[in-house]
């Protein structure tokens, strides 16, 4: 698959408009790195790792990234800047596990209804994320339920209620403190009830112990597949990329207590440290599939790891 693949001129500007912030310390930095340059020198190997750990690309991605660029570097010659620079590019994304095949969004057709559980710490964009799924889903025709089983914090529901009204979809919630399993249970049954093509369920955002983190979130999935066997058929861990290395933390307690297996990184339009995304994909062997690059409901895309470093570097 070519870099951009099948990706839009709108949703390229988008990106780019995204990135800009870690487009301009990232990428202005290796350009002055290797321009001019036909070989890749220890200083130069130097330069490119504090440039990488800078942008949040974390030091084991580095290290790699370093190693293979290196290895490469001792079997190529490369006859001028370009060939450097896309060497850099396909290193880099070869390292990302992305969800593969994404078009649009209507891989949701894979079942119905489509289950979305949602994990991630408070404050990260669990909500609005939540939003504009549904935001996506409904524009394909799609109906789409919310359930609000994050009964641990009263404005938890409330943000959703709001958000799922301006959406214009159902929403399925009980009162504070509510067993959440029991909120999941009642959403999936309404929204089997009434044909609904997807659900998306939120959960607490208390990275708490991790015992008590896995036994919540397990007792949640028990639940659900008393009404759909395989449900969840997404469980979809929310990081937010102004965190930096607090996002690989985050990422390392919720991959161990729950089966992740879809990320979406948030608030890359607010943080020179986009690198963070390489760093994920890669040490988690989990796919980012979505980012958030703005506050518009358009602004969460499905992420292609081809054009997300091409934009870096263009």
């Amino acid at each position: 698959m070519g870099f951009w693949g099948l990706f839009s001129k709108e949703k390229k500007e988008s990106l780019d408009k995204g990135l800009e912030k870690t487009k301009e310390g990232f990428f202005k930095r290796i350009t002055r790195l290797i321009v001019g340059k036909t070989t890749v020198d220890d200083e130069t190997l130097d330069e490119l790792e504090e440039i990488l750990i800078s942008a949040d690309v974390g030091v084991e991605t580095t290290i790699t990234i370093i190693k293979n660029i290196q290895q490469r570097a001792a079997k190529e010659k490369f006859l001028n800047t370009d060939e450097l620079n896309q060497a850099i590019k396909e290193e880099i994304a070869a390292l990302m596990k992305d969800a593969e095949g994404l078009k649009d969004f209507s891989f949701c057709e894979q079942h119905k209804p489509y289950v979305i559980m949602v994990v991630g710490v408070n404050g990260v964009g669990k909500t609005t994320t939540i939003a504009k799924l549904a935001y996506h889903f409904k524009s394909l025709g799609k109906k789409v339920y919310l359930g609000a089983a994050d009964t641990f914090r009263a404005a938890a529901v409330e943000q959703l209620t709001i958000w799922a009204e301006r959406v214009g979809v159902p929403i399925i919630k009980q009162q504070m403190g509510a067993d959440p399993a029991s909120v999941a249970y009642d959403t999936l049954n309404s929204a089997v009830k009434n044909e609904a093509d997807v659900v998306i369920i939120d959960t607490a955002g208390r990275l708490h112990n991790k015992i008590n983190l896995m036994n919540e979130l397990s007792k949640i999935k028990r639940v659900m597949q008393k009404v759909i066997p395989n449900a969840p058929h997404e469980v979809l861990l929310i990081l937010d990329a102004t965190t930096g290395q607090n996002a690989f933390e985050q990422a390392k307690q919720f991959t161990m207590a729950t089966d992740v297996n879809a990320i979406c990184v948030t608030k890359l339009d607010g943080t020179a440290k986009g690198g963070v995304v390489i760093g994920i994909s890669h040490q988690f062997n989990v796919p980012v599939k979505y980012i958030g690059i703005g506050e518009k409901m358009t602004d969460l895309q499905l992420f292609d790891k081809y054009a997300f470093v091409e934009s870096l570097f263009t």
